[in-house]
């Protein structure tokens, strides 16, 4: 199969982009590899992980926010005890992530901005979404936790105390 067919093949059938790629590389027709897309897909799959992790800590972003400044807004006890469990949640999601792949840990904590992005976003829907006019409650650009608090914080000993 010619170089720019195989490129054409890998946006009209991916699956079988992938197939015929997997089979120059076992005949060893390194040649013939779409050399080009192959390392953009394995680009894509080492940051997988971390984007999984990042989406997590963006959750304990929220509900760490939400806690601190809604909480008597939203129900009280009731939200929460819910924003204390999403957190344990995905920091449990998040330690296992970092357990299969070690590699991240020291990568994680750099992405704290990002997380904080789509935490802001997420809190804005939610005010939206419980009729409560979002430029009421300027949340900062800046993140205000650190990795470790946004990882180690006990909100279930502050909700006891």
């Amino acid at each position: 199969m010619a170089e720019e067919s195989l490129k054409e093949l890998y946006n009209k059938d991916f699956p079988l982009w992938a197939e015929k790629n997997l089979q120059l590389l076992r005949e060893k027709a390194y040649d013939q590899v779409d050399w080009e897309n192959l390392l953009e897909e394995i680009e894509d799959m080492a940051r997988s992980d971390l984007k999984a992790c990042v989406s997590h800590l963006a959750v304990v972003l929220e509900h760490l926010y939400k806690w601190d400044h809604f909480r008597n807004l939203a129900g009280g006890e009731v939200a929460g005890r819910s924003w204390i469990k999403s957190v344990n949640n995905a920091r449990t999601d998040i330690e296992a992530i970092l357990e299969t792949y070690p590699s991240l840990a020291p990568k994680l904590p750099q992405e704290l901005d990002k997380a904080w992005i789509q935490a802001k976003s997420r809190l804005k829907k939610w005010l939206e979404n419980n009729d409560y006019e979002p430029k009421n409650f300027p949340i900062p650009n800046e993140c205000p936790y650190t990795y470790e608090e946004a990882m180690n914080r006990d909100l279930k000993k502050e909700a006891n105390s």
